[in-house]
Formats: structure tokens, C-alpha cells, sequence
């Protein structure tokens, strides 16, 4: 399957890979628009507050047909939420039209960097006193 950003992917053992490094991914902040980015806009981050998106977290969003297709990361390898924001996207995904089953991949490469929090993110985090 060929990433909107244009990478190729591998599938097994239930897991997805990445096998080249894409064009633009994380997808740019410009080109996350539309009513699938929208409703993970509303799935926040189960410790502050904030949203995935905004939380530089989703990397990608793909649909065929039905079926959705998202990239996560997370800040850390042993997030203690990992477990509830999967079940938070796909339940929230579930919600929109036309949406029959969502595989969450769980990516690594890049890493996150605080750089990936958007300026929505950055002025959430600030108001919370987190500093940026």
C-alpha cells in the first residue's frame, strides 16, 4: 500500500512498516485538513488536555474505501496511554461516515521532537505552565 506522502509500506505479523523515508512525513501542518484530521483534532492527549494533532502525534491519515489508516507516534517507547488514545482514534474515526475499520500503525522513524507541537499546542501546554 502507497502512502499519500508517498512511501511504500510493508504488512506483518499485524504491524506496519515504513520501507523508505516518504516525501513529506510527518505530513506539513498545511496539508492536514479535511474531516479526518478534523475529528482526531478532538482526541486529546489522556494526561494534558491537548490534542493529538496538535501534539505533533499523528503523522499520516489514509483512507481506502472504508477503512482508515492512521500513523502515531508517541513522546516516549513506554507511554502509559498508548493502550487508550489507540482505542480514543479509532473510536472517534468509527464516528464519521463511511469509516467501517481503522488500523492505527505505531511509527518511530522520525522521532517525535517537541518541534512537531503546533502553535495551538504550544500556547495549550503554556497555559497549563508547561513551558515551551
Amino acid at each position: 500500500m502507497a502512502c499519500a506522502t508517498g512511501a511504500s509500506r510493508f504488512e506483518a505479523n499485524g504491524g506496519t512498516a515504513l520501507l523508505d523515508e516518504p516525501a513529506a512525513y510527518p505530513v506539513p501542518a498545511e496539508a492536514r485538513t479535511g474531516p479526518l484530521w478534523d475529528a482526531l483534532r478532538e482526541v486529546m492527549d489522556p494526561e494534558i488536555p491537548i490534542s493529538l494533532v496538535d501534539l505533533g502525534l499523528i503523522y499520516d491519515i489514509r483512507q481506502d474505501g472504508g477503512t482508515v489508516e492512521v500513523d502515531l507516534t508517541f513522546t516516549a517507547t513506554a507511554c502509559p496511554c498508548m493502550a487508550f488514545i489507540h482505542y480514543d482514534i479509532t473510536d472517534r474515526l468509527k464516528q464519521e461516515a463511511g469509516v467501517d475499520e481503522v488500523k492505527v500503525n505505531e511509527v518511530w522513524s522520525p522521532a517525535w521532537t517537541k518541534t512537531r507541537i503546533s502553535e495551538a499546542g504550544r500556547h495549550a501546554l503554556r497555559t497549563f505552565g508547561v513551558s515551551m
